[in-house]
């Protein structure tokens, strides 16, 4: 049987640092000292420093306008229409630029497929076409866009490149992780809205996955649907722009699914067997959950708190990050789980070796 390898991740982050602007504007927002002092300890706490946005931070604190492009204007936040050319506008920005980074040079003449993951914009002709324009991509090459499916969504477009190499061994999937979280704040002085819009930033990944031995081995998948979850985790298209619902039940939800299901996850082995870990950084607690879920050591999660602190959670596009982290710096050989959680509730995990 075909084993299918990532073969190398490159990632790409717009140009605006907008973490600390953000949590200014969230400030001004709330209602009340109480509510400010704890929105100010729950951020302090994040494990967040910087996120990062095509939208420049007004520095005019007593400005109009939140950003120095006017897309944000106090008491009156832009509808879905504007959002979404603002996503036609940055997205293809961004695309282009991760998949540089991967360094195909002619090889990318021999690119098959074309897997996009999003759930931030949409728009057609889309990213997969552009792309192929901008990056010189094969205009032969199969493309198959992965919508809507939240932060899971790289572990299966994974799962299905894995799928095309095991069916087709010559053939070589251009994977591309693209969001842009940004382009749906909210004007709220809901708290809770407010902790959830604290954690989004824009990114995005690219990699190659073919049959040749090089990166990281895709050796299994599983995926955990918990039950009785479905509203914990939402993601509607609304009039003004996409509505996130994140409840704050998802890290003891995630904690106790994967207690009772990592044996299935980790196909028969302990925690201790596995020497690499790409879980998707949510948000500091459900990191915390994964470590008590797996009993594991602090150091283990490193990477992915690493990437939480630098980017925030970008969605889909995040635990690439982390496995980009992971195989730059890994040891060769070693046996690694990746996982991300979404709508659902579902947990989607993935076990990988790397070769060097």
């Amino acid at each position: 049987m075909t084993i299918a390898f990532i073969n190398r991740i490159a990632t790409a982050v717009p140009p605006y640092d907008i973490h600390e602007a953000f949590r200014d504007y969230a400030r001004s927002r709330l209602r009340d000292n109480r509510q400010t002092s704890l929105f100010q300890r729950m951020a302090d706490r994040a494990g967040i420093e910087h996120r990062y946005s095509f939208l420049s931070p007004n520095p005019a604190a007593d400005s109009a306008f939140l950003d120095t492009d006017g897309f944000y204007r106090r008491g009156c936040f832009p509808g879905t229409a504007e959002r979404m050319r603002r996503f036609e506008r940055y997205a293809p920005q961004l695309a282009e630029a991760a998949v540089e980074r991967l360094g195909l040079g002619s090889d990318r003449n021999r690119v098959t497929h074309l897997l996009i993951t999003c759930c931030t914009g949409f728009s057609a002709p889309g990213l997969d076409l552009e792309l192929i324009e901008r990056c010189g991509l094969p205009t032969s090459v199969e493309r198959t866009m992965i919508g809507f499916m939240g932060c899971y969504a790289a572990i299966n477009a994974l799962k299905l490149a894995r799928h095309i190499v095991r069916s087709d061994p010559a053939a070589r999937v251009l994977i591309v992780n693209l969001e842009l979280c940004t382009l749906h704040f909210k004007e709220t002085g809901d708290l809770d809205q407010m902790l959830s819009f604290l954690l989004w930033g824009d990114g995005c990944a690219a990699c190659l996955v073919s049959a040749d031995p090089l990166g990281a081995a895709l050796d299994s998948f599983r995926a955990v649907l918990i039950p009785d979850t479905r509203e914990l985790i939402t993601w509607s298209v609304r009039e003004a722009g996409f509505d996130m619902v994140l409840s704050g039940k998802v890290p003891v939800a995630i904690h106790d699914a994967l207690r009772e299901h990592r044996e299935d996850i980790l196909d028969g082995t302990t925690p201790r067997a596995i020497d690499l870990w790409a879980v998707h950084p949510g948000g500091r607690t459900v990191l915390d959950a994964v470590e008590r879920a797996f009993a594991l050591a602090p150091s283990m999660l490193a990477a992915s708190r690493e990437i939480l602190r630098h980017y925030g959670n970008m969605s889909s596009a995040s635990v690439m990050f982390v496995l980009e982290r992971l195989m730059r710096c890994g040891t060769s050989g070693g046996r690694g789980c990746a996982m991300s959680f979404g709508p659902g509730l579902i947990a989607e995990s993935m076990l990988f070796r790397t070769t060097g």
